[in-house]
């Protein structure tokens, strides 16, 4: 059986990844601050309600897992939060959470899912959600760029300690995705400006050369792929989900 947990499960790219890998028959465990029950009773899965920066209950969920499925052979982190600041208005505490949940939270999640991996084998596999800001840099957010580089580094480290058991280690580095956290950045550009729906969406779209947003199913396929043993010789990779924006 091949088990996957996919932490941030319950809505945008998260739900959307899982339902991807529920189509290749994967056993799933879905983690969010609130458990995705209702998706996991869809999927057949397991909801686990886990708090991404807490060291116990991210032991307790993998602990879960593994009574309901076994080993896990996969694990996707994606949960992730942002907040915007200007660098002077960054404040320790706003730094400390962007890390917390960005880049402390994913490797706590991979230490405790290496020892798994590890046996696996060549079917061992980790996927980092990560940005395209962990490629560039965008003002305003430096604590979650800081993470998001912090978290691309520790994929391309991990990639080559575990290469020599099989296992993959890459990172998927979207652009701005039509998720509830955009259309909400939309909402808020609008409230604030006065400008049009239209014009706050082309603002956040004027980075793409497509001149979209990705979509969150763009994302989930680039995830399935690389879970899937035809991705067996990609590691250590940082792909760019953006249309072409860090070109």
């Amino acid at each position: 059986m091949r088990h996957a947990l996919v932490t941030g499960a319950s809505r945008g790219i998260g739900e959307v990844i899982a339902r991807a890998l529920a189509a290749d028959e994967w056993a799933l465990t879905l983690t969010g601050r609130s458990a995705p029950t209702a998706l996991a009773e869809e999927l057949g899965a397991l909801a686990v309600a886990m708090d991404q920066t807490d060291p116990g209950s991210i032991q307790a969920a993998f602990d879960l897992a593994r009574a309901r499925f076994g080993p896990l052979t996969a694990l996707v982190n994606n949960a992730g939060a942002v907040e915007t600041a200007p660098f002077a208005r960054t404040s320790p505490e706003l730094w400390q959470r962007m890390l917390a949940v960005n880049l402390t939270g994913p490797m706590l999640c991979c230490q405790a899912a290496v020892p798994d991996l590890k046996a696996a084998g060549h079917s061992g596999r980790i996927v980092n959600i990560a940005s395209t800001a962990a490629l560039k840099g965008y003002a305003y957010v430096s604590a979650y760029v800081a993470a998001k580089h912090g978290l691309l580094g520790l994929t391309r480290t991990l990639a080559l300690e575990l290469a020599a058991q099989g296992c993959t280690v890459n990172a998927v580095c979207p652009g701005y995705t039509e998720t509830d956290i955009v259309r909400d950045g939309i909402a808020k550009v609008v409230a604030k400006t006065g400008r049009s729906e239209a014009e706050a969406r082309a603002g956040f779209t004027q980075g793409n050369p497509q001149g979209r947003l990705v979509q969150p199913a763009e994302v989930a396929a680039t995830v399935r792929w690389l879970c899937s043993p035809d991705a067996g010789a990609v590691n250590g990779q940082a792909i760019a989900v953006c249309g072409g924006e860090t070109m």
